[in-house]
């Protein structure tokens, strides 16, 4: 019996289940039924509904476009150590400034101290094998001794020569002067140097660390070229140039445009089918940090085109229209492609061509899609 009863009522409770699924389901935004709306002449009156037909507008267009204060490689210095050596000290923190010329970071380790002494070694014998060069050329000029010999000193004193020479570069490698080292002046300590006026961007190692060659201890910033990288779109990069004029602004500060210069437009394109552009800035900001975030407004040529009120123009159902007259007080819905908008109008990209000569709403059409709406749902 209990079961005969759990199945008379299983059809019910499924009923009921499905009636509560639809009407948990939110309802789409139905475009409307008609496209035709009409409209008294005391309705237009009431809502300010003027009309007027399409215009020829000289319009400078503008491309709205955003990126990143970028640094050139150039002027972005990573710092390393040529042998491995001890870091003993550095007193830099990302963001802090430094001058060119001015002691970054020491390092410290016995290897120092052995390239030193082979230079001046080095060096003393190449004294010794100058003086016996000589020597012996003046000997075998008098025929006092032989070729051979005379051969052997001077081998002896071009390859003192050159060991000199190469030990003398390694030292110069490291930061150490060879023409000012003598066996009173020899260190543990090498001081390295700051090659330019800026500011830490990264720091990668800590006092006491052993660092390699190949490790970028610190990495360092010149500012004088900091410019804007903007991402223009594929179907915009053509229309851009360098030369051309750029209103720059950050993100927390939309109020404050910097003007820029175009200078370099780049000649492929990303996978997101769009390209870079860099400017330089008329006059640098002196808040200016690499990858801060901006906006920018790139001004194109001024053109000639076919333009509407922005008032004439409503949007519905991610569309934009128009409203026709196609009798008197009866009016059609026209989709339309809108182009930039300047100065209170808006570019007509398609169809133009059909629209001009034709009576349109140009002021207030919104009042006319809410009738057109109303009709729809009725």
């Amino acid at each position: 019996m209990n079961l005969l009863k759990y199945f008379l009522y299983l059809p019910f409770i499924t009923l009921i289940a499905c009636g509560h699924e639809q009407a948990a389901q939110p309802e789409e935004m139905a475009e409307p039924v008609t496209d035709v709306v009409s409209l008294t002449d005391a309705q237009m009156k009431t809502a300010g509904i003027t009309l007027g037909t399409v215009s020829t507008q000289n319009m400078q267009q503008a491309l709205m476009l955003n990126g990143v204060v970028d640094v050139p490689p150039q002027n972005t210095i990573s710092v390393s150590f040529p042998i491995a050596a001890f870091l003993k000290s550095t007193s830099l923190l990302p963001g802090m400034h430094i001058s060119k010329g001015e002691t970054i970071a020491v390092m410290e380790d016995a290897v120092l101290i052995q390239m030193q002494q082979d230079y001046l070694v080095a060096k003393s014998k190449l004294n010794f094998a100058t003086l016996d060069y000589k020597r012996q050329q003046s000997l075998n000029e008098t025929k006092t001794t032989s070729d051979k010999v005379f051969q052997q000193a001077s081998a002896e004193y071009e390859t003192q020569r050159v060991l000199v020479m190469s030990l003398a570069e390694k030292l110069r490698l490291i930061g150490i002067n060879p023409e000012k080292l003598s066996e009173n002046s020899i260190s543990r300590k090498v001081s390295i140097i700051s090659p330019i006026n800026g500011f830490v961007s990264k720091v990668h190692v800590n006092i006491g660390k052993y660092v390699q060659p190949s490790e970028v201890m610190f990495e360092l910033i010149n500012p004088d070229d900091l410019h804007a990288s903007l991402t223009v779109f594929e179907k915009d990069i053509a229309n851009v140039h360098p030369g051309q004029k750029v209103l720059v602004s950050f993100v927390d500060q939309p109020e404050t445009k910097i003007p820029s210069t175009v200078f370099l437009v780049t000649r492929n394109l990303d996978e997101n089918r769009s390209g870079i552009i860099h400017c330089h800035f008329d006059r640098q900001p002196a808040a200016l940090k690499p990858g801060m975030f901006i906006n920018a407004e790139l001004t194109m040529k001024e053109s000639s085109v076919t333009a509407v009120p922005e008032d004439a123009v409503v949007r519905y159902a991610n569309k934009e229209y128009v409203f026709e007259q196609i009798a008197a007080n009866q009016f059609r819905l026209i989709d339309i492609e809108a182009g930039v908008r300047v100065n209170g109008f808006v570019e007509l990209k398609q169809p133009q061509h059909l629209l001009e000569g034709k009576k349109l709403i140009i002021a207030n059409a919104y009042s006319a899609l809410s009738k057109l709406k109303n009709v729809s749902e009725e």
